[in-house]
């Protein structure tokens, strides 16, 4: 099974940057898509980005598209989330999660098996 770690969240302003990392632990045959979700006090887990880990292509939310960008480091075993134009409505917990199912709606994401990293906090002040 896939192990995920999260890091590189932290505070900034308004218009600021952040890059998140998600350290794999490799992955498995079954494994399609990293997703990036997050989560804000009181709300629904939802998706941002989705990065094909085959074909390096990216799917985007319309809140975060032209503000966000995903790559990857093989070597590293490593996927990133680069942040850019950060709003406050950016504010929440950041999960990163090796799936199946290529997908940012989480019910059609949790249909087939999706692992899960701890989360990394990211605020952004106005």
């Amino acid at each position: 099974q896939v192990h995920l770690v999260e890091s590189g969240g932290g505070s900034v302003q308004a218009g600021g940057s952040l890059r998140l990392s998600c350290a794999h632990s490799g992955y498995s045959d079954s494994t399609n898509c990293i997703l990036w979700f997050r989560q804000a006090p009181g709300k629904e887990r939802e998706g941002v980005a989705g990065y094909f880990i085959v074909a390096g292509t990216t799917i985007y939310d319309a809140s975060v598209k032209g503000r966000f960008t995903t790559s990857q480091d093989n070597a590293k075993k490593t996927v990133y989330l680069q942040m850019n134009a950060l709003e406050p409505e950016d504010t929440a917990m950041y999960y990163c999660a090796a799936s199946v199912i290529c997908s940012l709606n989480l019910t059609i994401a949790s249909m087939s098996h999706i692992t899960w990293g701890q989360g990394t906090q990211v605020t952004v002040s106005s």
